[in-house]
């Protein structure tokens, strides 16, 4: 696996945006998958992410409804979830591409790996003094699933960025 480090200096490039926002979808899906199985594996109720994700919207005094399912928490969980999941991988493919992080397979996956830990660091240790009812989801588990997310938008975003020609007045890939 070759990650050519010596040409990933700066250079003025627009990400792909669609291909950013798809790979946010595809890895908020992968992510919601994970949260939702590691949840049932430690016996917990799925209600109970869903529920956490849900309170950004909704407000915490939807947290003691945890267990037990509501449509509002639901779509609420669902919209917060995968806006949040276009925008860190937009954010993600606007750090790829000027650095041309996207020039292989081995260098998308570190990025979107150290990216993905970076994300997991800032959301479950910084910004839980704005969301404090994260704090309970800290551990291994959840630094596991933000890791894969940040791999799996990076490399979806590598398979799917369109390269347009620049002098064809394109606005994404190169």
């Amino acid at each position: 696996m070759e990650l050519h480090m010596q040409s990933h200096r700066y250079a003025h490039r627009w990400p792909d945006w669609r291909a950013a926002a798809l790979a946010g979808l595809v890895a908020g899906v992968v992510f919601l998958v994970l949260d939702l199985l590691a949840a049932m594996l430690m016996g917990a109720s799925v209600w109970k992410p869903l529920t956490m994700i849900a309170a950004i919207m909704l407000g915490p005094d939807v947290l003691a409804q945890a267990a037990t399912f509501q449509m509002s928490v639901l779509v609420a969980a669902v919209v917060v979830h995968f806006v949040l999941s276009v925008v860190f991988a937009v954010i993600l493919a606007a750090i790829m591409a000027p650095f041309r992080f996207d020039s292989s397979v081995g260098m998308a996956s570190v990025v979107g790996a150290l990216f993905g830990l970076v994300l997991y660091l800032v959301n479950f240790h910084g910004m839980t003094a704005v969301f404090p009812w994260f704090a309970e989801a800290r551990g291994w588990v959840t630094a596991i699933a933000h890791i894969v997310f940040g791999l799996v938008a990076a490399d979806s975003y590598l398979k799917l960025e369109r390269h347009v020609d620049a002098s064809a007045g394109g606005t994404g890939g190169t």
